[in-house]
């Protein structure tokens, strides 16, 4: 085999893409050749565009995700091939949505921050199901009393609507206009290029506690939209430096406190 061809390669980088069924990054991809035959980056790309020439007129699509590129059905198809699966789509709640838009728009936040925009206490379960998801991640700690974790979204998160990064998210205006709608796909405000699944009003899994009656009335949609468009700003997608604060903090907490063997003799 001719690695050297364009063509070739890109066929070769199909097979990859087709067996992987997950996305595949450029340094990955390299990893699969040996060394002695490894592609560099430039020709694995060429390759890739080259692949993705092909397929514009094939069911499917060659798309960049955040965690590499992928070979994926198009949109326009989809109303069909989601018939190869008999159980029905799952629906989430508006609450389930709400503090996900919240963590996606507004990161990195902690659980009480999304209470205080919304107004309800924030569903346990929902923290748990967008954690075993991995949709959401804990990036670090608020540096204030109780050290709140701080949440944020992950490649999973991206990759599953779509986004190769955050600056993809559509603008807050576009899900206001389509909040008039009563029962809204979730692919619609976050991108029409998802192949996702529905939205329900009510869902019995992701509802609020019993003892949310008790609590402020919580704010329709548009006035959390509102809200949390005044609060846009640059996102950060990148948390390293909170873990190292983080660790730096626990470092020099640990210093503070001297082991029994470095204690003052004349003190005992």
């Amino acid at each position: 085999m001719d690695l050297n061809d364009t063509a070739t390669l890109a066929s070769l980088l199909e097979a990859f893409l087709l067996a992987s069924g997950k996305p595949l990054s450029l340094e990955r991809l390299a990893d699969l050749f040996e060394e002695g035959e490894r592609p560099d980056s430039k020709q694995i790309k060429a390759a890739l565009a080259h692949l993705d020439k092909s397929c514009k007129k094939r069911a499917f699509e060659l798309k960049e995700v955040a965690s590499g590129y992928r070979l994926q059905i198009r949109d326009s198809y989809a109303p069909w091939v989601g018939r190869l699966w008999e159980e029905k789509p799952q629906r989430y709640s508006r609450a389930f949505l709400e503090t996900l838009a919240l963590i996606a728009y507004r990161q990195p936040i902690t659980r009480g921050e999304i209470e205080d925009i919304r107004g309800v206490t924030v569903n346990s379960q929902i923290i748990k199901t967008l954690l075993e998801r991995d949709w959401i991640r804990v990036v670090g700690h608020r540096d204030v009393p109780g050290k709140p974790a701080m949440l944020a979204t992950t490649r999973a998160f991206l990759d599953y609507f779509n986004f190769s990064s955050l600056d993809q998210l559509p603008p807050l205006s576009v899900i206001r206009e389509l909040e008039l709608e009563p029962e809204l796909p979730l692919q619609a405000p976050l991108s029409a290029k998802v192949v996702a699944p529905a939205v329900a009003n009510a869902d019995e899994s992701h509802e609020e506690p019993a003892d949310a009656a008790h609590k402020p009335a919580d704010k329709d949609f548009r006035s959390l939209l509102a809200e949390l468009d005044a609060m846009e700003q640059g996102l950060k997608s990148d948390f390293d430096d909170l873990r190292e604060d983080e660790q730096a903090d626990q470092d020099a907490g640990q210093s503070g406190h001297s082991s029994p063997d470095e204690r003052d003799p004349s003190s005992e």
